[in-house]
């Protein structure tokens, strides 16, 4: 029995490569989300990216499904592949695993080593350098990088590979909202006082002042994002 089901294993050898090659292009791809590269509503063209990557057809629609599988991009009939624009409700459940993911990883400051901790902290540098500029895709790319270091504190690459999937979602919310500088310089001094925090020793508090920030970050990207999909001028506050 055993020799039987081994040696059908060899008629799914072309498919396991291509398969292969597929996650390694989505891979690549969902890297180009969290950089802030791709936004919401771009046609990726089979022919360019397969140009460029020199992969065939088959491997790229395939890792095209990953990413429809990630909702990070969408088939329309007839029309092709867009890279997907999230909704409040996208949002709303994002957030909700946030909560779980990163602040039980925050609980592990006191455990981990320097590396692991400046993982945390340059990104704040990184975002503020940029923000100088009004590089505002730039400056999300940043944060999202503070947060993976913020899981990184975990120690487990399956939960960091699972929170990129959750990050690579929300950059695209970040990409569509109509006041991207009100949205990024409103929440980066909170991210700076959970650092500051957690320098002086205080987990508890920076556990906190990140839920307090989960919060007022929620409610501000599901707003945004509602006004930017209904075409209408932020308001101030």
């Amino acid at each position: 029995m055993t020799e039987t089901w081994v040696s059908t294993l060899a008629q799914g050898k072309a498919e396991l490569e291509r398969a292969s090659t597929a996650q390694k292009v989505a891979d690549m791809l969902r890297e180009r989300v969290l950089d802030g590269e791709l936004a919401p509503g771009l046609r990726l063209s089979e022919e360019a990216i397969g140009g460029a990557l020199g992969v065939s057809r088959n491997t790229l629609r395939e890792a095209f499904r990953l990413l429809t599988r990630d909702r990070l991009l969408v088939h329309e009939h007839s029309r092709g592949v867009f890279v997907r624009s999230p909704t409040g409700d996208d949002v709303r459940d994002l957030y909700a695993a946030r909560r779980v993911i990163e602040c039980g990883a925050l609980a592990k400051w006191p455990d981990v080593d320097d590396v692991r901790r400046n993982a945390v902290r340059m990104p704040i540098e990184e975002a503020t350098a940029h923000g100088t500029r009004k590089d505002w895709a730039k400056v999300g790319a940043a944060n999202i990088r503070f947060h993976r270091g913020i899981v990184g504190l975990a120690g487990s690459h399956r939960l960091s590979e699972e929170s990129d999937r959750l990050f690579a979602e929300l950059m695209l919310a970040f990409r569509v909202v109509s006041d991207p500088e009100r949205l990024h310089m409103s929440y980066l001094p909170l991210n700076r006082e959970i650092v500051e925090l957690l320098n002086s020793g205080d987990v508890g508090g920076a556990i906190g002042k990140l839920r307090a920030y989960f919060d007022l970050a929620e409610a501000d990207l599901v707003e945004q994002l509602a006004q930017a999909q209904a075409g209408l001028a932020p308001q101030q506050s």
